[in-house]
């Protein structure tokens, strides 16, 4: 069966700018790619880029995408096609957007919601929502507005202040006096952002003021000092940066509680399959979490989150607008629709 590409690039703007440990991202160009079949049937993903590539890797993305495709595909499975990819060195969010959209097509072509083509159903767990590194009068005008709008069940405040742990413990402390009216609980994303002194220093003092668990203490690269906070640590510790793929996972399995993933780090449904399979036989809790995506991505994501312990699939509701449609916010949890494929579509 023949099958046809199309790509588009589109222009997101976050309604508040997302400020974390490594810089501040207003918004991006995220690429979304179209692949139909001989009878109409169109799967639609997207690539959306990390802080630092906002605006650079859409034109990079889709010259990788039309190779990938130059080489043919037709009668390829959905994991020959995502290894193809992978041994071309494709960026892992050029990568996710074909591999999401390939789902979403089998998922129409089955006339089955992606959740249920992968044998899951529609429950999850509530997810988080965010609120970025901010001078104090800002986090409590915008912590009270993001609870509000989007009825979060979670908040996670972002960590790794540039300006040090006493900033941290000042915005943490302020999010936290401004969001106990809404009942909510609380998780710290350090980003990579401190150092072993610091991050020690930081959980013991975060456990002593209500929270679920951090993540990312230290930065990529810095992996040698997680042993050292792991011992007798007071809260979990998850791995965000240090785990892009499931075989990163293997050395660190003994030095942390949970990994989150991220279709646009790990390269899609398929590898996030296998993410999920390895943390568990290593005995690990799961996350999923997300970058500048819009509702197209996020719906891929929700599609596998009775897979996860903790969610934090939040990105869609921070744009101005989103300019796609799909998973919906349900007392709190990203809930998939029951269309066929993950649900989503372009506006």
């Amino acid at each position: 069966m023949s099958l046809t590409l199309r790509t588009r690039e589109i222009q997101i703007t976050k309604l508040y700018p997302l400020a974390i440990s490594r810089g501040v991202s207003t918004g991006s160009r995220n690429l979304f790619v179209e692949i139909e079949d001989e009878r109409g049937n169109v799967g639609l993903g997207e690539c959306a880029p990390g802080t630092g590539f906002d605006d650079t890797l859409a034109a990079i993305a889709e010259q990788e995408i039309r190779a990938l495709f130059a080489g043919g595909i037709e009668g390829f499975s959905v994991q020959k096609v995502w290894q193809r990819g992978y041994e071309m060195g494709m960026n892992p969010s050029a990568l996710a957007a074909v591999d999401m959209a390939l789902w979403d097509l089998l998922g129409k072509q089955a006339n089955m919601p992606l959740y249920r083509l992968l044998g899951l159903s529609n429950q999850s767990v509530p997810t988080s929502v965010t609120i970025g590194i901010n001078p104090v009068p800002v986090i409590e005008e915008r912590v009270p507005d993001i609870l509000r709008r989007t009825g979060g069940k979670y908040l996670k405040i972002k960590l790794g202040n540039p300006e040090g742990i006493e900033a941290d413990k000042e915005s943490y402390l302020a999010a936290r006096r401004v969001a106990e009216p809404f009942g909510v609980g609380f998780r710290i994303d350090a980003n990579g952002g401190w150092n072993v002194s610091d991050a020690k220093h930081m959980i013991a003092w975060l456990a002593e003021h209500g929270c679920d668990y951090v993540e990312q203490p230290l930065a990529r690269g810095e992996e040698a000092g997680l042993p050292e906070l792991f011992s007798n640590r007071p809260l979990p510790i998850f791995l965000d940066e240090s785990i892009r793929e499931a075989k990163d996972m293997i050395p660190l399995a003994d030095c942390c509680d949970g990994i989150n993933l991220k279709l646009m780090k790990c390269g899609g449904v398929t590898e996030a399959m296998r993410i999920v399979a390895t943390a568990r036989a290593c005995r690990l809790q799961t996350m999923i979490g997300c970058m500048g995506e819009t509702s197209v991505a996020i719906s891929a994501g929700a599609a596998l989150g009775e897979l996860f312990d903790h969610i934090d699939l939040d990105s869609q509701l921070n744009l101005n607008p989103d300019p796609c449609t799909g998973a919906q916010m349900i007392d709190g949890v990203v809930t998939p629709t029951d269309a066929p494929g993950h649900g989503a579509r372009i506006a």
